[in-house]
């Protein structure tokens, strides 16, 4: 399944967002990590790759001004740190 099919199958979490067919994994991280749940989580690990979600995501963090809410931020940091420890 590529990113834009798994997208398109989860309008609960893209709701607002109208071209599907171009987003970006980046945003697709971001959503799921907000707004998914366990199921979404362990699909789109199953896409991306744990490594490449974790590096995805740490990359959102060093920017200034992220959309990851301060208990997903923390959990996220904690899981990423145990399974793909930052290089």
């Amino acid at each position: 399944m590529s990113i834009i099919d798994f997208a398109k199958k989860r309008p609960y979490l893209f709701w607002y967002i109208s071209d599907l067919d171009n987003i970006s994994e980046s945003s697709v991280v971001e959503h799921v990590l907000n707004f998914g749940d366990w199921k979404d989580f362990k699909e789109i690990l199953d896409i991306l790759g744990l490594e490449n979600v974790a590096f995805i995501f740490r990359k959102q963090l060093n920017n200034k001004k992220n959309n990851y809410r301060p208990e997903i931020k923390n959990y996220f940091t904690l899981y990423f740190d145990k399974y793909v420890p930052a290089k």
